[in-house]
């Protein structure tokens, strides 16, 4: 029967996106999705693109991935600077590595689970025709006003959020999934030597309420602490 796995942030994980596949056996039937976020940080960005490729996985526009094309992109002499680790992202690619970021959307609909995958979050004020790019890609939680912010705040969006259709996204890295009523957060911090987690939804399954939604939730541990948090 066919699979929906949808990963959390990878970061140039790949070893650790190999066990992940290895433990749930994954197979040709399987739809592989991901958050995004590939590249940056972790040890391995082009390879992880390739292995990404390979699999026929869909992926949604992270924020590394923004950057990395924004500074492409950008007429000569106008790219925003890149840190030493973009550096690194960019002496590795090649050029079917960028055709491949290049082509990500801002989100994907599984519309046989009822999700819809982003990289970062929403607007919970809005319907999805009304969102922001940036909003999609970077936000974190909400301020005092309920307006999105790319910084910690007292309000996580995923808290507001009221569906339908279930979010599933990444950006917000924490030790555990983030599980709210109508939203998950896959991103548990692997490349900071956390885990890498995925939602695995059988043919034609929905995510169950928060108080079951860990039974649809599968993870490895990180082989090692790539980045300081």
């Amino acid at each position: 029967m066919a699979r929906s796995i949808i990963i959390g942030d990878l970061h140039g994980c790949r070893d650790e996106l190999e066990d992940l596949l290895s433990l749930i056996g994954f197979g040709s039937s399987d739809q592989l999705v991901s958050v995004g976020d590939l590249v940056v940080r972790g040890p391995n960005p082009a390879g992880t693109v390739d292995l990404l490729q390979k699999v026929s996985a869909r992926v949604v526009r992270g924020n590394h991935e923004d950057r990395l094309l924004r500074h492409r992109q950008a007429p000569r002499g106008h790219a925003p600077p890149l840190g030493t680790l973009q550096r690194e992202v960019v002496r590795v690619f090649k050029q079917h590595h960028w055709d491949f970021i290049a082509s990500l959307p801002l989100w994907l609909d599984l519309p046989e689970h009822n999700v819809r995958v982003v990289h970062a979050g929403v607007d919970p004020r809005f319907p999805m025709d009304r969102q922001s790019p940036r909003v999609l890609m970077y936000v974190r939680c909400l301020d005092s006003y309920g307006t999105p912010t790319e910084r910690y705040g007292p309000t996580l969006w995923g808290e507001v959020y009221s569906g339908p259709p279930h979010l599933v996204f990444g950006h917000n890295a924490k030790e555990l999934p983030q599980i709210h009523p109508y939203a998950t957060g896959v991103d548990t911090g692997c490349v900071y030597g956390g885990r890498l987690t995925a939602m695995v939804l059988r043919e034609g399954e929905k995510p169950p309420p928060p108080s079951d939604r860990r039974s649809v939730l599968v993870s490895v541990p990180a082989r090692r602490k790539y980045y300081p948090r």
